[in-house]
């Protein structure tokens, strides 16, 4: 049968039963052993700094935040209206699209 002649063909060229050991090198003398390194470049050590230092920032300035309390509570921005509001906030915003 055919695929008896295949099997037979195939068993002669891998040979299932037969194991190929590797033979022994000789050591080699005067080289340096070889080992893995890592660089960083400058601009990741630095971002890695700035990760860290926003990593370790407060999400609030809690002294930012008390003085608005105290001057909003002392009535400091009661004469403040809406308009005004929006006028220098627009104004704020015209300025920063002209810069960019």
């Amino acid at each position: 049968m055919r695929i008896d002649a295949y099997n037979q063909m195939i068993s002669q060229i891998y040979q299932p039963g037969r194991v190929n050991r590797a033979g022994k090198t000789a050591p080699v003398t005067g080289a340096k052993p070889v080992t893995d390194g890592l660089q960083i470049s400058q601009q990741g050590k630095d971002y890695q700094t700035a990760r860290t230092a926003v990593a370790n920032a407060p999400d609030v300035r809690d002294d930012v935040v008390a003085v608005a309390k105290q001057n909003l509570e002392s009535g400091k921005y009661d004469n403040l209206s809406g308009a005004s509001f929006a006028d220098k906030l627009l104004e704020k915003l015209e300025a920063a699209q002209a810069i960019a």
